[in-house]
């Protein structure tokens, strides 16, 4: 198992790309099966084949289900193996902000999640080979401050990126920019600055910090307005760029 320089307790800010910034999800189908992974492999049992069990457990294709998250009766409770506080997906790279709760969680979830999808896009696809351009990347959040400069960099800015007319426009038009990312189902904005109570998230210390959705949304202003994200997150995310 992958030896990481964190321990229970600590916050992770972690992240991949496709292989050649290829794309590692193709349309809406895919994003829901990402979601559904770090729903179902966010825990310590896990079937050999989870989402063929799950299958024939709901008698339908998951793709039909795609917006739900069910947890099936006749299966152990459910025992997470970190915290997901914050996420954002595009075509060909993702964000993650955990919480290591047990030891060696992250590493473990990561290994299901890169395993799963990688050969959920193979099988699909007809392809053979690594879909991500190697091992995922993790950086320790060190502290609160980092942590929510962070959460705006995972939630807003990356998201802004994809606004029509890019970032520029995105900050032009912060309030409809802010809004189109809060109805997005494959960032965790929602979550946060909207009404949405994602099964994925646990917001922990974050939700902690930010009790209210508008409060959020004044310091995410803040940072994009201010484009001080990059000043405050310094090189750790000089190589996500």
């Amino acid at each position: 198992m992958r030896k990481e320089p964190f321990s229970v307790g600590s916050f992770v800010h972690v992240y991949n790309r496709g292989n050649r910034e290829e794309l590692i999800v193709r349309n809406a189908k895919d994003k829901w099966r990402f979601l559904q992974m770090l729903f179902y492999f966010n825990n310590r049992f896990s079937p050999s084949n989870i989402f063929r069990e799950l299958e024939k457990l709901f008698r339908s294709d998951l793709n039909i289900q795609a917006r739900q998250f069910v947890w099936p009766e006749s299966w152990p409770t459910r025992k997470p193996i970190v915290k997901i506080l914050t996420f954002f997906l595009a075509d060909n790279h993702f964000h993650l902000l955990l919480k290591e709760i047990q030891e060696g969680g992250i590493t473990m979830f990561m290994r299901k999640l890169g395993d799963g999808i990688t050969c959920y896009s193979n099988k699909k696809y007809q392809q053979k080979g690594r879909l991500f351009q190697g091992a995922y990347k993790a950086r320790l959040v060190d502290s609160d401050t980092y942590l929510r400069y962070l959460s705006a960099y995972i939630q807003v800015k990356n998201p802004f990126e994809l606004y029509d007319g890019g970032l520029k426009k995105a900050v032009e038009e912060f309030d409809e920019a802010f809004d189109s990312v809060i109805q997005n189902p494959f960032c965790s904005l929602g979550d946060y600055a909207g009404d949405r109570k994602s099964p994925i998230i646990d917001k922990d210390l974050l939700g902690e910090i930010f009790p209210n959705k508008n409060d959020y949304k004044k310091f995410a202003r803040e940072c994009i307005l201010g484009m001080n994200l990059e000043e405050k997150l310094g090189d750790a995310i000089k190589d996500v760029e």
